[in-house]
């Protein structure tokens, strides 16, 4: 199930950690905020026909009562942002997700950049391009909540040694046959062994 907190990040999608940027994303003459992107990708998805009970904007960041981010929190670990949309309630679901920078306003304003230039495709014109562009956007089952080396209790800097050891140590603890252990738990931790082995290559 997508949910607005904590990250649902999209399957498939690599996660981006060792080089962080810092955003340049500003709105008056003053870095955006979480507010200010989330406004402009709602701005957006709209004026492509997605109204706003079939978007789901998903970070680490504690919600509002309407399912938003709010503004007013700190930085959380992760700084990820996705962003899951579809045309009606039965159409697919479409996603694009980034955590390149080091906050998640930044990152959500690059999502709202990268949704307003994609648009710009439809306003020349373009109608059939941009849903063929967007086709390659759907949206794979989610990974939900922490990242793998949260999971793992390791650090992203981890040595694939340490990673291992660390998996065969928590899945004692977890797995479904053990008292305490759950399927859901066993779940994520194979989730996260199976992201960690795609990025460390020491």
């Amino acid at each position: 199930m997508l949910t607005s907190c904590p990250l649902c990040w999209p399957d498939g999608w690599t996660r981006t950690r060792s080089d962080w940027k810092n955003g340049k994303f500003t709105r008056f003459n003053k870095w955006v905020s979480v507010s200010d992107s989330v406004g402009r990708i709602l701005e957006s998805l709209g004026k492509m026909g997605i109204k706003r009970d079939d978007v789901i904007i998903s970070t680490n960041i504690p919600t509002r009562l309407d399912g938003l981010p709010r503004s007013d929190q700190s930085e959380p670990a992760d700084k990820g942002a996705a962003v899951y949309w579809r045309k009606s309630r039965n159409a697919p679901m479409k996603c694009m997700a980034i955590d390149r920078y080091t906050a998640v306003a930044d990152n959500l304003a690059a999502i709202a950049a990268t949704l307003e230039a994609m648009r710009a495709i439809e306003r020349h014109g373009g109608a059939e391009i941009l849903e063929r562009t967007f086709t390659g956007f759907a949206a794979l089952p989610a990974s939900t909540g922490r990242a793998w080396w949260e999971v793992l209790g390791t650090t992203e800097n981890a040595s694939r040694e340490h990673i291992e050891e660390q998996y065969r140590h928590i899945a004692r603890q977890v797995h479904p046959d053990v008292s305490g252990g759950s399927h859901d738990a066993m779940v994520e931790l194979n989730r996260a062994m199976k992201e960690a082995l795609k990025e460390v290559t020491h």
